[in-house]
């Protein structure tokens, strides 16, 4: 009987194995599906409780707080914060336990990868090694690690962090409509200059791959005795590819927690005078605060996600071409 892995692997337009003759799939969906097949789906249920369960401490802070106004019981408040404990203790621990399980699909798929690698590059004429050995050093040791790294959270990362988006988002929109579409319009601004600036990474990723590899050609190999003046010039275009890389990246996380704060004024601003009016309650106020910034890091967790797919997308692709373009033997 096949596996769930072989037949999510097989089952799924563009998932199948290589049919190339080659144990490194084509695409990256075929390689993290025959790499994690079974695992991703005990990853996702893990995914899916953790976020369901993550809005319970929105509500129980609600709860406390309003308890906390005159008239309330202060027997009220410690079982709220009791149950408080106990839910974080739980989401803590499955977190923990999540965490844990995504490493070890994580580190088998770059053990998976590597050996692939090592196979199909044992096929290559033995006339032509000598011109590889520093493409083949930086494929197995250097470009195989962060493709398997995200492997672990390729299909969980998104379902949990969109899940307790879209859910802390359904809450807030229970509560008071109008300050969940305040809440809302802090999002849309990103929704632009996000995939803007990560094309912008994704661009100088590929070109920092390509060099990067170029100059481990020149360090192993028959190109060993590269003029060093053509070898730090490569250097120097990898230093300037790392540093746009870096101010783009950084430049987006400012952009982000600029319009977080922004909605937290617009939040309070507009909590507040509903309160002084009589149509809300302080603890809804204190909810959405509390939900905005819950907001806050599974949507920038998203678009890290967002980021690291595009890029190891790129990764990938380079790889698996720079399998196709190697001279093979009987070729």
């Amino acid at each position: 009987m096949p596996s769930a892995s072989a037949i999510l692997a097989s089952g799924l337009p563009g998932f199948g194995p290589s049919r190339d003759g080659l144990a490194t799939p084509r695409t990256l969906p075929a390689f993290i599906a025959s790499a994690s097949g079974a695992h991703q789906l005990a990853l996702v249920a893990m995914a899916t409780a953790l976020f369901v369960a993550d809005l319970a401490p929105l509500e129980l802070q609600r709860r406390v707080v309003n308890a906390a106004l005159p008239g309330g019981s202060a027997r009220t408040i410690l079982l709220l914060a009791a149950l408080y404990i106990a839910a974080a203790t739980a989401m803590g621990a499955l977190k923990l336990a999540l965490n844990i399980y995504r490493s070890y699909v994580s580190e088998s798929a770059v053990r998976r990868l590597r050996r692939a690698l090592l196979q199909d590059l044992g096929t290559l004429a033995p006339g032509d090694r000598a011109a590889v050995e520093g493409v083949e050093v930086s494929l197995v040791l250097a470009e195989a690690e962060p493709v398997g790294a995200f492997v672990g959270v390729s299909v969980s990362e998104p379902v949990l962090e969109g899940g307790i988006v879209l859910g802390t988002f359904g809450y807030m929109l229970y509560l008071n409509p109008l300050m969940a579409a305040l809440a809302l319009a802090v999002f849309v601004p990103q929704m632009v200059f996000v995939p803007l600036m990560q094309q912008a990474i994704n661009r100088r990723v590929v070109a920092r791959t390509g060099a990067l590899r170029r100059i481990s050609g020149g360090i192993i190999g028959r190109h060993r005795h590269e003029a060093t003046g053509l070898q730090d010039a490569r250097i120097e275009r990898v230093f300037r590819l790392n540093m746009g890389i870096f101010k783009l990246k950084f430049s987006m996380n400012f952009l982000m927690n600029l319009m977080h704060h922004a909605g937290v004024a617009l939040t309070l601003g507009l909590g507040g005078y509903l309160v002084v009016n009589g149509e809300t309650d302080l603890g809804t106020v204190v909810a959405f605060v509390a939900g905005l910034r819950q907001l806050n890091d599974p949507w920038g967790g998203l678009i890290d996600w967002f980021r690291e797919w595009r890029v190891t997308l790129a990764k990938y692709a380079l790889l698996r071409q720079a399998l196709d373009t190697l001279p093979r033997q009987g070729a």
